[in-house]
This record gives structure tokens, sequence and C-alpha cells, in this order.
């Protein structure tokens, strides 16, 4: 990587610059943990080699290079380079990037405009790229963290193709660590455990890791080298990435769900705590928690809808952090009980017949019969009390005479559903030899 305290020419300002700026890459060989994207065979690198290249929306974690990546891709194909913000920038930002773009194309030189948070424009403001776009004004590379499928126009992602960038992992961090030793020309004050907290502090993050090495190198008197336990007291720690309006809230109880669902209660209470300590509404679990009960094990435990409001309930009474550990124990009760989704399909499925099937009267001999007119019309004619009745069972059909009698719950043989399917078995014997008779 070139030093950029090597030019004689540098002036005293860039000894203040922040390390991850003066660490910049100069070219895309030097990017690092999106290989898959700048290596030669990668989609930037064959875009780049045949010289031709469309607009992109990057989408990727903060600290990933999107912004700089951008830059590199303009410099490697020798066009203009304009930069603006979705934060910063309004209509008339937008007017006046759009009409330096086109003085330059009449002159033959094409712009690249990198528009960082472009999910932070509305929907009005992102269709304005569509023709500036089709006429090849610009080319446009948006960046954004979010899920271009929810926060970006169709016609504006139609017009343009997504490429994800990663989370930097161990080695990618480790290789930044290293560089900038490099360039500061002395190692990082910190034991082999240390280094390691150091990089899973930053998150993924590569913007982070250089900020959190600066701050140790400020802090490290002379000689002296930190434990894991002295670098969390010197940096205090790094907030989780996370949002709880957007992606990082959604993958999570995504994965808490998917994690009760498939029985894993160890999976599950990670998932929980890693919730609980980038400081999600506990209650917001609590009704998460609920859903899972009823979606994912229904009758065949139907202790479970009971503890998860039991959960909710301890922790409005013992508030936090003690009650934390009630939604853990019903996270683990949901996730070691036996799983079925029966009721969450009939449901569906009778949802689907109520819409399709419009107003059906009830038969008649289950309508209750108030008046004279209504008996003279057969209201409750031949209506069998159950509890009169062998068994306490009539076998009489209840659905409207339209339809005639449908399944929409199927319990499997699971848990507490397995007892429910001998009595659907036994009294749909019983209604056979009813009907027959």
């Amino acid at each position: 990587m070139s030093d950029l305290f090597s030019s004689g020419s540098a002036d005293a300002s860039e000894f203040h610059r922040p390390l991850a700026d003066r660490m910049r890459p100069q070219n895309l060989s030097e990017v690092v943990g999106q290989e898959h994207l700048t290596a030669e065979d990668g989609v930037l690198g064959r875009m780049i080699a045949s010289g031709s290249l469309g607009s992109m929306i990057f989408w990727g974690p903060p600290g990933t290079g999107k912004t700089t990546v951008a830059r590199l891709i303009a410099g490697e194909v020798d066009i203009a380079f304009e930069q603006i913000s979705a934060i910063f920038s309004g209509v008339a930002d937008l007017k006046r990037v759009f009409e330096s773009a086109r003085a330059r194309r009449m002159s033959g030189k094409q712009t690249l405009l990198f528009v960082d948070e472009i999910h932070r424009f509305n929907r009005a403001q992102q269709d304005s790229f569509l023709p500036v776009m089709e006429d090849g004004t610009v080319i446009l590379i948006g960046a954004t963290t979010e899920n271009p499928s929810f926060e970006l126009n169709a016609a504006l992602l139609s017009r343009a193709r997504v490429l994800s960038f990663k989370s930097h992992n161990e080695e990618s961090i480790s290789v930044l660590l290293s560089r900038a030793e490099e360039m500061e020309g002395r190692p990082l004050p910190l034991d082999d455990q240390a280094r390691q907290s150091l990089i899973r502090l930053a998150d993924g993050d590569g913007r982070a890791s250089l900020t959190l090495a600066e701050e140790i190198w400020r802090a490290a008197r002379e000689g002296e080298i930190f434990t894991a336990e002295q670098l969390h007291n010197v940096v205090q720690r790094r907030a989780p990435v996370y949002d709880k309006g957007q992606d990082g809230h959604y993958n999570l109880i995504s994965a808490l769900h998917k994690s009760v669902r498939g029985s894993d209660p160890d999976a599950a209470l990670y998932y929980l705590c890693r919730m609980f300590d980038a400081g999600e509404d506990p209650l917001y679990i609590g009704r998460r928690l609920v859903r899972m009960a009823v979606e994912d094990i229904g009758l065949a435990d139907p202790q479970a809808l009971v503890i998860c409001n039991a959960a909710k309930d301890a922790y409005d009474y013992l508030g936090s952090p003690e009650g934390e550990l009630a939604m853990a124990q019903a996270c683990v009760y949901l996730a070691t009980a036996p799983k079925s989704n029966a009721i969450y399909m009939a449901y569906n499925a009778a949802m689907r017949s109520a819409k399709s099937n419009g107003s059906l009267l009830p038969p008649k001999h289950i309508l209750n019969a108030p008046t004279g007119l209504m008996r003279n019309e057969g209201y409750g004619a031949g209506y069998a009390y159950d509890h009169d009745q062998p068994d306490a069972f009539s076998g009489q059909d209840y659905f409207p005479e339209k339809i005639g009698r449908e399944q929409y719950y199927d319990p499997p043989e699971r848990g507490f559903e397995r007892e429910i399917r001998k009595r659907l078995d036994y009294w749909s014997r019983l209604r056979k030899e009813r009907q027959q008779r």
C-alpha cells in the first residue's frame, strides 16, 4: 500500500487525518474483504476490464468499502467522479449535479455519480435519477446499508445491478490492522488475546477497526501492552451494528424465530441475547415469543402460550435486568417443545374458504328460532343437543350446505396433538356410523 507520508510535498494536515482516511486504498487490488467483487474474475473486475460500466447499487454493512470502491472505479476507467449524500442533499443539489454531468457529456466525458445512503431519498427523488440514467448523463452508483428490495423504487432497481458487500471477517480485519501497523511504523500494544478481542469489537466494520486501533495507540503509555480486559476499559466498547427499525432488527428476530422453530435452544438463546445486548425492547421480544408459541407449537403443547404470557407478565413485574431471565426461560421452552403448525395452517385454510365462499347461511338446524316466523322457516328444526347424545357427540353437519364438510385442522401425532388426533379420528368414525343409519 502506498505511504501517504512518503511525498515531500505532504503538508502537516496529513498527520491530523484519521487513520482510516489515510489508509484508503489507492487501487482496487488493495481493497480488502470484497475480492468476490474486485478480483480479476469478480463482477467489478470484469466490468472494468471491458471498459463498460453500468449503474449499480452497493448494498452492505458500514465500513465495508462502498465509497472507496466507487471512487476507485471512476479512476480505473478515467471518468469524472461526483459524490453526494442523500442525508445532506436535496432537489437543488441533484439539479446542479445533473447539469454538470450534461455539460461533461457534451464534451465527451462521462460522469460517475456516487450517492451515499441513497435509501434516504424519497420516492420522488429516486425517480429523478431515471431519465439521467437512461440517456447516459450519469452512471449511478448508490450505496445503502438497507435492503434495496424494500427501500428503493422498483423502477430504479430495474436499471441498476445490486452488488452485495460483505462484512469483514477476522482475516480481513487482521490484514487491515497489519497495514495500519506498517503505516504507523509500530505494532499495536496488545497481547494476542487482546488483539482477537479488538477484531471482535470491530464487528465486521473495517473503518471501526482502524478507529479502535487509533484509540489504542493514543491511550498506550510507552512500553505498555494491553490485555483483553484493559483493552475493553480503554475503548469501553462499541455498540453492536443494530438498528431497531431496520435490517439488523429484522435479521435477528428472523434468526431467533427460525432457531426456535428448528428446536435449537442454544442458537435461540444466542440470538435472544444478541437482541437484548443491542437494546431491543424486551416486550417486543415477548410479543414475538407469543407469536412463535401459536404459529410453531400451537396445541402440540398448549402450555407454550401460557408460559410466554407469563414471561411477559414476569418482565412487567420485575423489570430489567431480572425480567429478561423469564424471557429466556420462555425462549428455551419454545425451542424444546414439540412443534406443530397445524393451527397456523388450519387458520389460513379456513380464512381462504371464508373469503372465497361469501356470506353463506349456516344450516338452519343450528340457527336459533326466537320468533314464530323463523320456526316456520325451519330454523332450529332437527337440532340434536350434543350433551344429550351418547359420548356427548351428535355427528351433525355444521358447515353451510353449499360447501359441505371441509377439513382444515390436521394435527400431527406429536405432543398433546397426538391425543387430539385420537379424539378427531374417534369422532370421525362416529359421524360416519350415524350418517349411515
